[in-house]
Parts: C-alpha cells; sequence; structure tokens
C-alpha cells in the first residue's frame, strides 16, 4: 500500500485536448447523453435547461434569426472551437454564413461575431469562467441575459485582461450589435416570454 503524504499534497488535475476529449466519448469513457463542455483542458457538467432558459435561448434565436438572416447563421447549444484545449458550448453563436462551412468543424473565433449565455443558475460561472474565455478567445462580443434581473449585459473590446467595455441594459432599453450597427433589439423583447412562463 502506498502512503500518499498529506503534507504539501496538491493533486494532479489532469488537462484535455479537444481530440482526447472527442476520443473519451467515442470510446464511451464520456456518456453521450451527458452535456460536457472543455473549458482549458477540463471537461465540465453543464446544467440541467430549465423553462425560462429554454424559452430565452429560444426566443433570442428567433430575434436574431429574423434580424440577420441574410448574413449571419444563428446556432443554439452547439460548440465553439477557441482553441486545442477549450471547446465551449454557448446558448447561441451568431456565426458567419453558409452554415455548410461548418460540416467538418465548429465555429472558431474568427467564425463569430457574438456570443451569448442565458443565466440563471450558472451567472456566476458565465462571469467569471467563460467570459475570460471569450475574452482570451477575442471573441467581439459576448451577452449574458440574466434571467433573474431581467437584463442585458454586454462584453465588448477584448484583450488579454478581458473585456474593455462592459455595459448593462434594462427594460425599455435598446442594444445594437458590435457587429451590424443596423441592428436594434429591444430588451424586452428577449425577457417577454421567460418571465411570463411559470
Amino acid at each position: 500500500m502506498v502512503t500518499i503524504p498529506t503534507k504539501n499534497y496538491t493533486p494532479t488535475r489532469h488537462r484535455f485536448t479537444v481530440e482526447q476529449y472527442y476520443k473519451m466519448a467515442e470510446v464511451g469513457i464520456l456518456d453521450i447523453t451527458q452535456r460536457t463542455e472543455l473549458i482549458e483542458g477540463e471537461i465540465i457538467e453543464m446544467s440541467p435547461i430549465g423553462t425560462k432558459h429554454a424559452i430565452c435561448v429560444s426566443d433570442i434565436s428567433e430575434i436574431l434569426t429574423t434580424k440577420t438572416i441574410h448574413f449571419a447563421h444563428v446556432r443554439q447549444q452547439n460548440p465553439v472551437h477557441l482553441s486545442d484545449r477549450s471547446e465551449p458550448q454557448p446558448d447561441i453563436a451568431l456565426v458567419k454564413r453558409p452554415s455548410s462551412r461548418y460540416i467538418n468543424s465548429h465555429p472558431t473565433p474568427a467564425d463569430i461575431f457574438l456570443l451569448i449565455e442565458v443565466s440563471d443558475t450558472t451567472l456566476k460561472y458565465d462571469r467569471e469562467i467563460k467570459v475570460p474565455l471569450y475574452a482570451k478567445a477575442t471573441i467581439p462580443e459576448v451577452w449574458i441575459a440574466n434571467l433573474e434581473a431581467q437584463t442585458l449585459e454586454v462584453y465588448r473590446q477584448s484583450d488579454e485582461t478581458g473585456y474593455q467595455d462592459i455595459k448593462q441594459y434594462t427594460k425599455g432599453e435598446v442594444i445594437t450589435l458590435e457587429s451590424f450597427a443596423e441592428i436594434a433589439i429591444a430588451i424586452d423583447e428577449i425577457f417577454l416570454n421567460a418571465i411570463a412562463s411559470p
């Protein structure tokens, strides 16, 4: 029997590449029915999707699809490939067209206009883990739709330290997209059905 010394002992953390991550799913080490994402080499189990979260994701996707149909593609809860060790699954990704360009690989930062996280129980994780990850990958714009507060947090102008332009929008206000300034979305539209759901 090997005795592990308790003094100054630090457990080893194993970090995986995207390739290893997919291989684990392929051979059955990961349950393919389990929702996970790869963040900086760590496999993170994702939270279950509640009804308010689901309707808000659907509504935002519908709004964006209607307004950007001719020049962008909306993806829901699908991976984006940020690096060899990070492949998160944002709730919504607004990416370049045509969608056929993603047949052999997920969107990379060069393909992405906007990433959106809809947050209820995941607000702290989205703010402290995912937003800095997106900044590091130079994603030009990130939104967090805060279901509890019914506010939209908008992150722009990324650099190595994070996003330098951070604003919060509330009911009654309107936001325009960084990549498409002619497109305006009312904050009330984003939360309308999520507020009404039980």
